[in-house]
Parts: C-alpha cells; sequence; structure tokens
C-alpha cells in the first residue's frame, strides 16, 4: 500500500533472535549454576563434620583403641538402621576412664538422667528414600565403601554425596566394590592378603562373588529397590 510505513524498525528481528538466544543461555548457564550448586559440598555437605553433642572421634576409638562397628552400631547386621550406641555403651568404659573429663560431662549427664544423647545424623537420607544397611552387609559390602576411612576421621563427615547417581554406580556394577562377608567391617582390607582372593585380580574374584552372594544387577536397577 503507498504510503504504508514499517511498523517495527529494521533491527527488529536482530534484536528479537538476541534476546530468544540469550534467553536459551541463560536458562543453559542457570540450570548448570544449579546442577554444580547441587553437587557442591555447600548442600551435599561432603567432607564437613557436623557439630555433635560429644565430639566424637573414630579415629581415637575405632583407628586406636581397635573397637570394633558393630560394638556400637549393634543392629547394621540385623536390621535397616544401623544403630546409634545408647549412653548405656558409652559408659561401659567411661564409668572407668576419663571419668571427670569435661568433654564428657554430657554423657555423664544423659546417664545420671536417664536421657537419651541427641546426635546429628551425618549420613540421613530423604524420607522417600529405602536404605537397608543389614542387606549391603549381608551381601559383602564394606563399610568404607560407603563411609570411607571412618577409623581415621577425628570428627565424623560425609565421605560421599549419596546421591542416587552415586548409588547406581554400585547398583550397576556392584563387582568392582564386593568383598568377601568376614572382610565387610575390616576398615583397611587388601585383596592380597585375603585367603578368598589373593593372587586374583578384582575383574576376577569381583563376579564371583556377585554369583556366589546371589546378587541380581539387573534387580538392582529397578527404581521399586530404593523407592517404594
Amino acid at each position: 500500500m503507498a504510503g504504508f510505513r514499517q511498523f517495527f524498525p529494521s533491527k527488529a528481528n536482530t534484536i528479537a533472535q538476541v534476546t530468544v538466544v540469550g534467553g536459551l543461555l541463560a536458562v543453559v548457564t542457570l540450570g548448570g549454576l544449579g546442577m554444580a550448586l547441587y553437587r557442591s559440598p555447600f548442600v551435599t555437605q561432603v567432607g564437613a563434620a557436623r557439630e555433635q553433642v560429644v565430639p566424637f572421634s573414630h579415629r581415637h576409638h575405632v583407628g586406636g583403641l581397635g573397637i570394633d562397628c558393630r560394638y556400637c552400631h549393634t543392629s547394621v547386621e540385623d536390621s535397616s538402621f544401623a544403630g546409634i550406641p545408647p549412653t548405656e555403651t558409652c559408659m561401659t568404659c567411661h564409668s572407668q576412664v576419663w571419668t571427670g573429663a569435661e568433654l564428657l560431662e554430657p554423657v555423664r549427664e544423659s546417664w545420671a538422667q536417664d536421657k537419651p544423647l541427641e546426635w546429628t545424623r551425618v549420613h540421613d537420607t530423604p524420607d522417600f528414600v529405602y536404605f537397608n544397611h543389614s542387606i549391603h552387609i549381608n551381601k559383602g559390602m564394606g563399610c568404607t565403601e560407603c563411609h570411607g576411612q571412618v577409623d581415621e576421621m577425628p570428627l565424623t563427615w560425609k565421605e560421599n554425596t549419596m546421591h542416587m547417581q552415586w548409588c547406581l554406580e554400585c547398583h550397576r556394577a556392584p563387582e568392582k566394590y564386593i568383598r568377601p562377608k568376614d572382610a565387610v567391617f575390616d576398615m583397611h582390607w587388601d585383596p592380597e592378603h585375603h585367603p578368598e582372593t589373593a593372587g586374583k585380580k578384582r575383574s576376577e574374584f569381583g563376579p564371583e562373588l556377585v554369583e556366589a552372594y546371589n546378587i541380581k544387577t539387573m534387580q538392582l536397577q529397578n527404581c521399586s529397590i530404593c523407592h517404594r
């Protein structure tokens, strides 16, 4: 039409294209930052020692004194929950040693008042996740595979994220992590010096143990295993 004037300026297309591309880049960038934050120690708490009512040292009790995990975590072989030791367990020793230590006053007070100590959970799975300690223990999964070298920790922290992808790495290939059942609680298990694995490579004894313990890899990858 004669005299018709263009409503949008000639550079409008360029502005629209830049806006669309910029918007997409912003979404991708924000998504990437969100994922990085989700996996960061700030969120996962990996490597961060949690404050406790009593600064309990696994390095001293396990690494130094050689106390077995099951002495305190009594239900780890039979229950989904590993168990938190009652004050009575602490006082078995501390009614005789370090009896006047100021550090242990909360323990003595708990015992005197018959009131449990309120420990802060370090490994706390969400309500929508089902985790059973006993099945992992009885299928040859060592404590250190999930919890790291607890016997070297002066204070307890998370060694791994406990994210679903991390769990699936083991569920998809348990032969990479499995060990003989009698080595589950060995903090420094060495396959080369174990009678069942000595002289064998991981690629050899791993699949053998998976078969011997009747571990069904495909079943482990079913969503209902952890989400019930």
